[in-house]
């Protein structure tokens, strides 16, 4: 589980309010300044856990979920959105997911490919649930997390190897070098596992093997400190990723090429400047297969290649403090963002016909954001952001049909209060707007999935999201905070498959819309104490209530939101004495969701245990074990068709090398 707390409880020379945080305000911050929820995973905590991949590490955050609670090693890639507070789960993400400032979510469909995203190099995870647009525009409907680097602070190598089960085998190298004026660091890592049989043995039949998988991440960063006290950095990254879904024909290729630039300046007046360009170029490839009732034999049903590529930039500047009635900070910045991308498909039927399918476009983002934190006295501060944003969706088409281009546009404002009365009290409150243009895929793009064929909209609107949160934190003693924020959420215009009256001119019997509205309200707790100087213990708990309010025709008011538990918690204890041995078990519960958006299809809840364990052999060598699903708990993941299971145990030990700094 992780906390804010967590931070300031791996730094025992530090309290609580030395322990800083960026992406609440896009300003390095003291945690216990910012007038929002901010949950932080600290490094320590990442480095103990038992979790194989960076989506792992997250969902031990009761508030943060993967749609179908499924694993990256096994999930479909195109179905791993991102949600915070059971914020509408689906494939797309409803959360913007960042690195270093950068935005990681797929051009084109939206997902998060999370093997591109290893969790070696990271510093810290930042997580921000409840609206984001007023500072990062679109995507941040629900919330931002953001991944953040460690920055090479000394000339050092270190490593990291292991072997389990189910034929897991990982290395990742990282080096470092650091001189006076600048830095230059080199990562890279390979990740093979044979995976898993998703479905149950009791319904698999000879077609159905296991999901396995191979990546390979690769990326370089360079950092020039002139004399001028500005800074300039550069960084390229590779992701190559083969997966097999489980069966022969349903396997996915991805191919990802990132680059970066980035500029800071600090002003003799006392402001600071931040710039940026990137780029994201490549392309996913996947094939898909229609399976015998008896699940003994298989057809290709169709493949899909979608060549992809963003370009964006970014500008922002931090004024020097201005003492008025108080003491403001005041920021102001613009982004720019292109995004392209082309379904290319072909669908194969019974008597050998293929159909050819091209359906894609581009969007163009640009917004403008203004923001003001407004330090009353030390114990109250403000906080005001409002942010403009404008898209265009141009250059649309499906097969031979051109759509004409569009424009739209969203104002996200928030507000947050921060009083702390007393040194070991802190009291918050936040609301504001969030929304989410439709993707290209969700635009242009149609679907099938067995004989069922969803439509593409090019009118749809952008999702919206208006919520609110109060919370109360305390560290009533050294070594002991605890945290209960209650939050309320209302999706407006959710983009949704919807069964039509009559089909469409393509046969199309769905289509997405923008249809209804949905509550989505709750309560989330933690606890963190460290006693006896080795012994840490994190307890979280949400119950997150997200239901249907308006749904038009379509009989689903009041329903639950389909892949989204009402309860979910998790603990941890960890014990931690370099002289012999740094332990953590760490304890997940998930509790009973639905499938269906008609709440047909119950999943039942589930426990699920690790447990990671550490020994220094000697000074720069560390061999380590850990154990995901200890005791073997089989747990749905899905029921669309098919009942299909999630992760079994899963075991590897390894040794971590670290060198003598100064090489």
């Amino acid at each position: 589980m992780a906390v804010v707390l967590a931070e300031a409880l791996d730094a025992p020379d530090a309290g609580p309010e030395m322990q800083t945080v960026v992406t609440a305000t896009r300003l390095a911050r003291p945690n216990r300044q910012v007038p929002m929820t901010v949950v932080v995973m600290p490094r320590a905590e990442l480095e103990r856990s038992a979790a194989l991949t960076t989506d792992g590490l997250l969902r031990t955050e009761p508030s943060v979920a993967t749609f179908r609670r499924n694993t990256s090693l096994g999930a479909d890639p195109t179905a791993q959105g991102l949600n915070l507070r059971g914020i509408g789960p689906s494939g797309v993400s409803r959360t913007l997911v960042l690195v270093d400032g950068l935005a990681a979510n797929d051009p084109f469909g939206g997902w998060v490919f999370w093997r591109s995203l290893p969790r070696f190099g990271l510093e810290r995870i930042e997580i921000m649930p409840g609206p984001g647009s007023a500072l990062y525009g679109s995507s941040a409907l629900g919330g931002v997390v953001q991944l953040i680097s460690r920055a090479p602070t000394e000339s050092a190598v270190e490593a990291e190897g292991f072997a389990g089960t189910l034929g897991t085998l990982g290395l990742t190298a990282r080096g470092a070098a650091v001189w006076s004026a600048g830095s230059v660091s080199l990562e890279g890592g390979v990740l093979r596992s044979d995976g898993y049989r998703i479905v149950s043995p009791e319904k698999a039949g000879s077609v159905d093997g296991p999901t396995r998988s191979d990546d390979l991440n690769l990326s370089a960063r360079i950092e020039l400190r002139p004399r001028d006290g500005s800074r300039l950095g550069a960084r390229l990254s590779y992701f190559n990723q083969r997966q097999n879904g489980g069966t022969t024909f349903t396997d996915s290729r991805i191919e990802l090429f990132g680059a970066a630039t980035t500029y800071a300046w600090a002003a003799p007046t006392g402001g600071h400047l931040q710039a940026s360009l990137s780029l994201r170029v490549g392309h996913f490839e996947q094939r898909r297969a229609r399976v015998a009732a008896d699940r003994n034999s298989e057809v290709l049903v169709a493949d899909q290649r979608v060549p992809l590529a963003e370009q964006g930039g970014g500008l922002a500047y931090h004024f020097a403090p201005l003492v008025l009635g108080g003491r403001h900070s005041f920021s102001a910045g613009l982004d720019l963002r292109r995004a392209t991308g082309l379904s290319r498909e072909r669908s194969f039927a019974d008597d050998a016909a293929v159909t050819e399918r091209e359906a894609g476009g581009e969007q163009q983002f640009g917004g403008l954001f203004i923001q003001d934190l407004w330090s009353l006295s030390e114990t109250v501060e403000l906080l005001g952001s409002l942010r403009g944003d404008l898209w265009r969706n141009v250059n649309g088409r499906s097969d031979s049909v051109t759509f004409a281009d569009r424009a739209d546009g969203q104002l996200s404002p928030r507000l947050g209060v921060l009083w702390q009365p007393l040194h070991w009290l802190a009291l918050r409150t936040s609301g504001g707007t969030g929304f989410r243009a439709p993707t290209l895929n969700e635009l242009y793009r149609p679907f099938q999935v067995g004989t069922i064929v969803t439509g593409a909209n090019e009118a749809l609107r952008a999702e919206r999201l208006i919520g609110g949160e109060v919370g109360v934190e305390v560290t009533p003693l050294d070594g002991l905070v605890a945290r209960v924020t209650g939050f309320s959420n209302r999706l407006e215009r959710p983009v949704t498959n919807v069964t039509l009256s009559e089909p469409l001119s393509s046969g199309a019997t769905r289509q997405r819309q923008n249809l209804g509205a949905a509550r989505i309200q709750g309560i989330e707790a933690s606890v963190g104490a460290r006693f006896l100087k080795r012994f840490t213990v994190l307890v979280g708990y949400a119950f997150i209530d997200a239901r249907v309010v308006e749904a038009g025709t379509t009989g689903l008011s009041g329903k639950q939101l389909a892949q989204d538990p009402q309860h979910r918690g998790s603990a941890s204890v960890t014990f931690d004495d370099p002289r012999y041995v740094t332990a953590t078990v760490q304890t997940r519960v998930v509790g009973p969701q639905f499938e269906d958006d008609l709440n047909t299809l119950p999943m039942g809840g589930f426990v699920v245990v690790d447990l990671s364990v550490g020994r220094r052999l000697w000074r720069g060598v560390e061999l380590f074990g850990a154990v995901e699903n200890v005791f073997n708990r089989r747990y749905l993941v899905g029921r669309a068709g098919l009942d299909t299971y999630g992760p079994p145990l899963m075991a590897r030990v390894g040794v971590r090398l670290r060198s003598e700094p100064g090489l």
